[in-house]
């Protein structure tokens, strides 16, 4: 399977184009999750304005993202974001890296913009489960359960407890083919734990209409049949330095998108697989079929007869 990558191309592109030749530029452009992205130079060519909205930045805030972005850009974040948009860096290309390596992961910092304020929850959470274990707080104790309702009818779940952090998605499946599919890939997440191989891996729960008992008393929460619920158990070695901590977030934050990128890779393919079978089907349709034979006879007057 593709692994989707945490970064945005067009900044990173985009980005590495303007350093090397700085241009005037006005762009928009949306990610995943309706993200929205506005890259422009407002003032001169070699400054360059990267806006981002996103639909659930209150609660981002709540749970500390504009201090990890502070702590991520520094400098670069602005005071005032730009009108209609959430949070703006202001990107001075004169003052970008002259060393290609240090050049690359500035860029590569910046294309990750989105993916900095989603971990807010996620970081919040390994520091609350680390304190709860370090209080030694009884079993049963849950820190506070954060909500980031980032899609339309969907959102993210994220909970501490002294010796865990559990992370649920809620995803709306608008077709009976993507449930489908979706419960098939999900059970094989479930299976895969079992090989020796890869038993480190986090626990993955799927319950489908019927929300998990950690968010089961929230209100407004749907009880149909096209929602399901994604549970991820991560536990302490799963967190236990801030590069595995960073590694985390980002492949559990693309879940969602993950999953129903393959759902319609799947669904593709099998429609591409059924098309060349019809095509096959018909080539031996027409071979099948018998050509009449014709014989022409003439009179002696010269008239010609066609029999078949």
């Amino acid at each position: 399977m593709i692994l989707l990558e945490s970064h945005n191309y067009i900044i990173q592109t985009t980005l590495a184009e303007k350093i090397i030749k700085p241009s005037s530029l006005d762009v928009k452009f949306v990610d995943f999750d309706g993200v929205r992205f506005h890259l422009s130079t407002p003032e001169r060519k070699t400054s360059l304005l990267l806006s981002m909205h996103i639909r659930c930045w209150d609660e981002l805030v709540n749970y500390g993202a504009l201090d990890i972005l502070k702590r991520e850009y520094g400098e670069l974040v602005a005071a005032q974001p730009e009108q209609e948009y959430n949070a703006s860096l202001v990107i001075d290309l004169e003052q970008v890296p002259t060393d290609a390596e240090a050049r690359d992961a500035f860029i590569m910092s910046i294309a990750l913009f989105k993916r900095n304020a989603l971990a807010a929850p996620f970081e919040f959470g390994f520091k609350t489960q680390k304190e709860l274990e370090a209080s030694g707080a009884a079993q049963g104790t849950q820190g506070e359960l954060m909500q980031v309702h980032y899609r339309d009818e969907e959102a993210i779940y994220v909970q501490a407890s002294p010796d865990r952090v559990t992370v649920i998605f809620s995803t709306v499946f608008r077709e009976e083919t993507d449930r489908i599919f979706g419960k098939v890939f999900l059970q094989e997440f479930v299976d895969a734990r079992r090989q020796p191989s890869i038993q480190n891996a986090p626990q993955v729960l799927y319950s489908n209409r019927d929300p998990p008992l950690e968010i089961r008393h929230l209100p407004g929460l749907r009880h149909t049949e096209d929602i399901g619920y994604v549970t991820f158990v991560l536990f302490p070695r799963h967190f236990a330095n801030a590069s595995v901590a960073s590694t985390t977030i980002s492949h559990v934050q693309l879940f969602r998108d993950y999953l129903h990128y393959h759902i319609k890779c799947s669904k593709a393919y099998m429609h591409s697989r059924m098309r060349h079978r019809v095509a096959e089907f018909q080539k031996i349709l027409n071979r099948a079929k018998t050509e009449v034979a014709t014989t022409e006879r003439k009179t002696v007057t010269g008239r010609t007869l066609v029999s078949r």
